[in-house]
């Protein structure tokens, strides 16, 4: 057993058995897993368990031993203060201070079936890019493949979106703002961001978006980078965020953003500063949103956002950069946040009372340029189409829900081919 074929099991759900109990006999029941982390910090993000009847949300941290937790020395990292659940594949040891905070241990090893070894090596050492590479015809991808594909991925994207409005009491404006810090994540920080802007009561946005200083000592504060304030500007924050913290009862609790695997432009201290741009920017932001007929009115809404001007020559606090120029949003930044929360809003907003809403979402979609990436590359090695996004989010949809899960049997492309007759490639 290794740390990654533990967390593989724990991500795809390979269980035999899922009558989970912690280490001192208490039922434990797994709503919802949470998101596999690749980077630093707790394995799994956004975890949610139910113990005793309570039910806890948080990150979820495994192990192969329990003792693992004491090598790793998690206790003294930060990262590891909102864990609420730690798994060990084997329970060897009880940690002290797991045991002190109520944190339970589920041990798994009578709940994976021993087979389930060998079956992930074979998945793993697969070379193809989809299960059925070697006699895929492009003559049967099926009519409306790309416009079922993308209503599939707005409809699981809205009911998230109506289980955060019920969450956050129907406020739109609330939701869309969580959802837009999710976008400006990015992969590394994205739920580090949403976490974040969870966290701040939404009036509280809107009392200080007018004041764009203030916003930015806001978000740059609850990322706990304000405590060493090292010139002028960031003095000038630190100021401004000890005066809203007093106002407003800010919570004491921080969010550390994270800086590695990522290109200096992508650098969380910016993305935050033309989040807040944003916000300062579009008073009324949702209510613009949602009246917006014409792709390249999206565009516009987005364009003249950027960065405040400190950071023309900065990166990070304190450090000037060698290069100077304005930190706007990139057309491919403009388009990714377009695709991943202004549409899914949009949808999802005027899904119960408009009935042409999806013809009106996916016209938005066939108007936007096409990603590039390893999917999309791949879809293309096999003479597949990728011409606007509306294919390309359908085949990167397709590939993540089907071909990589093998669920060929449940696959439209895979149901043509299994059902007609086709020449040996």
């Amino acid at each position: 057993m290794t740390e990654k074929l533990l967390q593989y099991l724990w991500n795809y759900k390979i269980f035999s058995r899922f009558d989970f109990k912690n280490t001192a006999g208490d039922a434990v029941e797994i709503l919802e897993f949470g998101k596999w982390n690749t980077d630093a910090g707790p394995d799994f993000l956004a975890g949610k368990i139910k113990i005793n009847g309570v039910v806890f949300a948080g990150n979820i941290e495994l192990h192969v031993r329990s003792s693992d937790w004491i090598f790793h020395n998690h206790a003294i990292d930060p990262n590891y203060h909102n864990i609420i659940l730690h798994v060990a594949f084997q329970h060897d040891i009880e940690i002290p201070e797991l045991v002190e905070k109520n944190i339970p241990t589920l041990e798994l090893k009578d709940h994976v079936d021993p087979s389930v070894f060998g079956k992930y090596e074979k998945l793993i050492s697969g070379t193809q890019f989809i299960p059925c590479e070697h006699i895929l015809d492009p003559g049967k991808i099926p009519v409306h493949f790309h416009e079922e594909n993308i209503l599939k991925k707005l409809e699981e994207k809205a009911l998230e979106l109506e289980q955060n409005l019920i969450q956050f009491k129907n406020n739109f404006e609330a939701v869309l703002f969580h959802s837009l810090a999710y976008s400006f994540g990015l992969k590394v920080n994205a739920f580090i961001f949403k976490q974040m802007a969870e966290s701040i009561d939404f009036t509280i946005i809107n009392r200080v978006r007018q004041n764009r200083t203030q916003l930015e000592a806001l978000f740059f504060g609850i990322s706990d980078w304000l405590g060493d304030p090292g010139d002028e500007q960031t003095k000038i924050w630190k100021r401004e965020f000890d005066f809203i913290t007093a106002k407003f009862n800010i919570s004491d609790l921080r969010f550390r953003p994270k800086f590695s695997r990522l290109r200096p432009p992508n650098f969380p201290t910016l993305r935050l500063s033309q989040l807040a741009g944003l916000y300062h920017q579009h008073q009324n932001l949702f209510s613009k949103i949602i009246q917006i007929k014409k792709t390249e009115d999206l565009f516009d809404l987005l364009k003249d956002v950027k960065a405040s001007a400190y950071w023309d020559n900065h990166f990070t606090f304190g450090k000037v950069s060698k290069t100077e120029y304005p930190k706007i949003l990139s057309r491919d930044f403009m388009e990714l946040v377009i695709l991943n929360t202004i549409l899914p809003m949009k949808y999802t907003y005027h899904k119960y009372h408009r009935e042409d809403i999806a013809d009106e979402i996916i016209n938005f979609y066939s108007h936007i340029p096409a990603e590039k990436n390893s999917v999309t590359d791949g879809w293309k090695a096999l003479r597949i189409p990728c011409r606007n996004a509306l294919e390309s989010q359908s085949l990167i949809y397709h590939f993540k829900n089907s071909c990589e899960e093998k669920n060929c049997l449940n696959c439209s492309i895979g149901f043509k081919l299994l059902k007609e007759p086709s020449h040996a490639r």
